[in-house]
């Protein structure tokens, strides 16, 4: 199903954004960051593909996504979502608001709607429920393993 969905949110890309949002030091939060890296290694020699290390400020990115006007935008974040730590949902961005995104300043929910007034980019979040986002824990095996499904998952859909 994620598969499915995924592949036919991003039909047709022109160029895709991948806007990875979390903390590093705050265990399963830094799901974010650690697909930014993994993204860099799927996407190095792609040129319709941008990876956006965001950390704590998304917010911070919305001049690059301006000059860039991609086709499509994908967030990558840790979500509460009520389900099994690791476990990966999509998110439409008019769904957004109904969940709890992350520990950052700016609600992905109003970021996404200044990003929609100056674009026609598609955009979606990929949220990975965490199990601990306390300071200085180390990320969950279940968490290290969603990101690896959706490592896969990406390469599939894009074959890379």
């Amino acid at each position: 199903m994620l598969e499915q969905t995924l592949q036919k949110f991003v039909k047709d890309p022109n160029l895709v954004i991948f806007l990875c949002i979390g903390n590093i030091m705050r265990g399963d939060d830094a799901i974010g960051p650690v697909m930014a890296s993994e993204l860099n290694l799927i996407f190095e020699e792609q040129k319709d593909f941008l990876v956006i290390n965001a950390e704590t400020v998304p917010e911070n990115y919305t001049g690059i996504i301006r000059e860039k006007n991609p086709s499509h935008i994908i967030f990558i974040d840790a979500v509460e979502m009520d389900v099994n730590p690791g476990e990966i949902k999509l998110i439409p961005s008019d769904n957004i608001a109904n969940y709890s995104v992350s520990t950052h300043a700016m609600p992905i929910s109003f970021m996404i709607k200044y990003i929609e007034s100056f674009t026609d980019a598609k955009i979606i979040l990929i949220g990975i429920q965490p199990k601990n986002i306390d300071f200085s824990q180390e990320i969950s095996a279940e968490v290290k393993n969603g990101i690896k499904k959706l490592s896969m998952v990406i390469k599939r859909i894009f074959n890379v």
